[in-house]
């Protein structure tokens, strides 16, 4: 469904008056939430010791729902202690936290980058106190360290790390992907998993309506969805006060807002029209992808959970690296009860051994560019002696 088909549907003259009216020009500039997209602009230059510059940098990777679930306690300029914060886990799309984890690798990766540009060698000594069951815990996921290294490499993947986004628009149907980029794609991850990816042919079709099926189910699973609800920010001024979650942004979304077409209560009712809306643009999300990758691993330990983490970040700085887009499409690797059905199909197509974990799955394609994803500023998320 196209905005004007949605604005139709809302059937709200006011709607149509304020994205047409004379001064929609103003209000368009108004609407990018700047101060949540600050750490994009700060990482690295703004910070003097080399633990907060390479933190700045690993605190804008990718994690589920953007839920940024980091909190790092600073014990000196070289050391640090990486923990999970437990009132941003997501148990009900999430109940073992496989996919917190998963962001905390990225955060991870991302750190361990930041700190070779700088000369610095990153060592990271995972669950130090031990690995947490099916539950996470307050113990550390990681105790940092820093080591000065004249003689460490940058890793080449980090001049990326600026210009990598989560791309939630509809792919350019019209461009194919190949064989080629797909290579590059899946060559830069560690031996620890493996990364498989397909751009054509009768699978890519099935991994569309795959993930479409899985999309829909959980939009409609009343607890799922609920989550997501909880979790959204509809416009700049929620957007900038809690700069996390899903955010519902830009000058036509905050328009409907405006007018009482898009709310929370909107969105949580199957008959409106906004869920369906969100419906459609699922299944464009999904329908219009042109390649997707996927990372497994041989068991599901946290460590593997971690190591997934570590090479979705780096597939996902060799995609922006390409000029193509990326996003997660993982509801069908989910473990609560509504996703077994897509879970165990999932499993079948693309795990070739037993007890083998499909961790990621991703879409690929091109798209138009899409804003950098809001984000706390590295002094919320860090503890000092």
């Amino acid at each position: 469904m196209n905005r004007r088909k949605f604005l139709r549907i809302a059937g709200s003259a006011g709607v149509i008056f304020a994205a047409t009216g004379a001064g929609i020009g103003a209000f368009v500039t108004t609407r990018n939430p700047e101060a949540a997209q600050l750490p994009w602009t700060k990482a690295g230059s703004h910070y003097a010791d080399p633990m907060r510059s390479a933190l700045s940098y690993a605190i804008l990777a990718p994690n589920p729902h953007n839920r940024q679930p980091w909190v790092v306690d600073l014990q000196s300029s070289t050391e640090a202690v990486l923990t999970c914060d437990l009132q941003r886990l997501l148990p009900a799309t999430d109940p073992f936290s496989r996919q917190i984890i998963i962001g905390l690798g990225c955060f991870l990766e991302l750190f361990a980058q930041a700190a070779s540009h700088n000369g610095y060698r990153a060592q990271i000594v995972l669950f130090p106190e031990g690995e947490p069951g099916d539950q996470l815990t307050a113990m550390p996921v990681a105790k940092l360290k820093l080591i000065e290294d004249p003689q460490i490499l940058p890793d080449p993947l980090f001049a990326h790390a600026l210009h990598r986004r989560t791309n939630r628009n509809r792919y350019d149907t019209a461009r194919s992907l190949s064989k080629g980029d797909l290579t590059k794609i899946t060559s830069v991850t560690e031996p620890s998993v493996s990364s498989v990816g397909v751009v054509q042919g009768p699978q890519l079709q099935d991994l569309r309506d795959l993930t479409r099926e899985a999309l829909r189910d959980e939009l409609l699973d009343p607890k799922a969805y609920q989550e997501s609800i909880e979790l959204m920010r509809i416009g700049r001024a929620e957007i900038e006060a809690n700069p996390d979650g899903i955010s519902l942004g830009g000058a036509f979304l905050e328009t409907l807002s405006f007018v009482g077409v898009l709310n929370r209560k909107e969105l949580a009712d199957p008959n409106s029209s906004a869920f369906q809306f969100g419906l459609d643009m699922a299944d464009d999300q999904a329908l219009s992808s042109m390649g997707f990758v996927w990372i497994n691993t041989m068991g599901n330990s946290r460590h593997e959970q971690i190591s997934a983490g570590r090479n979705y970040l780096r597939i996902a700085l060799r995609v922006t690296g390409l000029g193509l887009s990326m996003q997660p499409m993982s509801q069908a690797l989910q473990e609560y009860t509504a996703m077994q059905p897509h879970y165990q199909k999932v499993h079948s197509m693309l795990a070739k051994n037993p007890g083998e974990r499909v961790q990621m799955l991703a879409r690929l394609g091109y798209a138009d560019m899409t804003a950098p994803s809001p984000r706390w500023a590295l002094s919320t998320r860090t503890r000092s002696r």
